[in-house]
């Protein structure tokens, strides 16, 4: 067969340099998900509240909750919407996670859970919180991640916020000077109503003179930022921030996390109308997904407000009261997991919890979601492995590599939360060392190495 083409094959490989040198700036930019754990939530507590042993408290409370209100999977199952199959096996890991791990991130909050304080106030509960965190390190009591949230880089609050980030700082990595490690894993400092790019200019700059004056590694220190300002979708000319916002924090940016009612307000919604499931949060939620799609910056949606909590109080409850109470229970449960669920349809894995009675349906929802789509998931990455394991590779990527790592994210996600055990992970045909290396890519190489 004779092949004719007329490309100069000079000007040809110029090209295909082009695209290959365009590619690389791509992957440099967007490396995807790195499949790293992310939290399922954030419980936000007061600073002046936080103790080491936090975080068993709340799993403590978020078990009596339970018991009170729910106790069995029919109950539970009616309480949140799950029926069928699925009750039993989502109640018992309910259970079991409240048990093992009930917090798994903890942000202590300086800001809107905090108030504002007199400066010796602050600066004392500055301190006290660092030395419970070492605390914790010591006794190996915390969350797997932790962090706080400061004041926001306002005229009026701007002093304040930084220094206490300094007491703070200092104090955690001062109190550890013998140990080679000084701040707990996954530690991050979350930035709130961010402004203008000098809010996180300025955040860098402050983790850059920190980390040189304590000796911690460049890049030890982490943020986060609160997107909950009409300024951090687009600026006065109408341009998208949050990926300059991405440039200006660099490796430094760990996550971004919306804040449904600072933005509701930002956006002239009245209060009555102010929820996670507003159009309006949508909107914000979809301009951070597109903004953030493929960095490896993880996303968190934000917080239902209606607590679970009874109406009435005391021992001697009539049997009406009662009903009552588990009415209000009930009815504050069904719509924090269907906030829940909404999050995860639309691609966000994490949220806020602000009460320990959220705990048992932020699990209730995040495991019934993952268990629901278990079956059609696991044939699917099983067929997928197969056909790939065939396909011509280029280099070290296949063609459609990133459809394989969002599979098998799936499932490393759902391990990580408790929803999903390794053992029934193996339905995907994967090998348990094939699932924890945590890369699609990589399987692939080694089965093709084999063959």
């Amino acid at each position: 067969m004779t092949v004719r083409t007329s490309l100069p094959e000079k000007k040809l490989q110029k090209a295909l340099e082009r695209v290959h040198r365009a590619q690389g700036k791509v992957l440099e930019l967007y490396p995807g998900d790195t499949g790293a754990r992310q939290a399922v939530h954030t419980v936000y507590g007061g600073a002046h509240l936080f103790t080491a042993d936090t975080a068993r408290k709340l799993g403590e409370l978020a078990v009596r909750s339970l018991d009170t209100y729910a106790p069995n999977a029919q109950t539970f199952g009616e309480a949140i919407g799950i029926s069928g199959a699925l009750v039993d096996k989502v109640y018992a890991r309910v259970r079991e996670k409240l048990g093992r791990e009930a917090v798994e991130d903890f942000r202590i909050d300086f800001e809107d859970g905090y108030g504002n304080r007199s400066d010796e106030e602050e600066d004392g509960h500055a301190l006290a919180a660092a030395q419970q965190v070492a605390a914790g390190m010591a006794a190996g009591s915390l969350p797997p991640f932790i962090g706080i949230r400061i004041k926001p880089l306002t005229r009026e609050l701007a002093a304040r916020s930084l220094r206490t980030l300094d007491i703070f700082v200092t104090e955690l990595v001062t109190s550890q000077v013998d140990k080679p490690t000084r701040l707990p894993a996954n530690f991050v400092v979350t930035l709130p109503k961010i402004m203008s790019k000098v809010d996180v200019e300025t955040l860098v700059e402050a983790f850059e003179l920190l980390e040189d004056r304590l000796g911690l590694e460049h890049g030890a220190l982490r943020m986060e930022f609160m997107v909950e300002t009409t300024q951090s979708i687009f600026d006065a000319s109408g341009r998208s921030v949050l990926p300059r916002l991405h440039r200006l924090a660099g490796p430094r940016l760990a996550a971004a996390h919306f804040g449904t009612y600072d933005y509701t307000a930002n956006c002239d919604i009245t209060a009555a109308h102010q929820r996670m499931r507003h159009p309006a949060c949508d909107f914000a939620k979809h301009v951070m997904k597109v903004s953030f799609a493929g960095t490896g910056v993880a996303l968190s949606d934000g917080a239902t407000v209606i607590m679970p909590v009874p109406v009435h109080r005391g021992k001697d409850l009539t049997d009406d009261q009662k009903r009552d109470n588990r009415n209000a229970i009930f009815s504050a449960w069904r719509l924090h997991a269907d906030d829940v669920r909404h999050s995860l349809v639309n691609g966000f894995y994490q949220g806020w919890d602000l009460h320990p009675a959220q705990l048992p349906t932020r699990y209730g929802a995040v495991y019934s979601f993952f268990l629901d789509g278990f079956a059609s998931a696991s044939e699917r990455l099983a067929n997928f492995v197969g056909k790939a394991a065939q396909a011509t590779l280029v280099g070290d990527t296949f063609d459609d590599a990133a459809t394989g790592q969002g599979l098998l994210n799936y499932f490393l996600r759902g391990i990580a939360c408790g929803a999903v055990t390794e053992d029934e992970a193996l339905a995907t045909g994967l090998s348990l060392e094939e699932i924890r290396s945590k890369s699609f890519v990589k399987i692939l190489a080694a089965r093709r190495a084999k063959t």
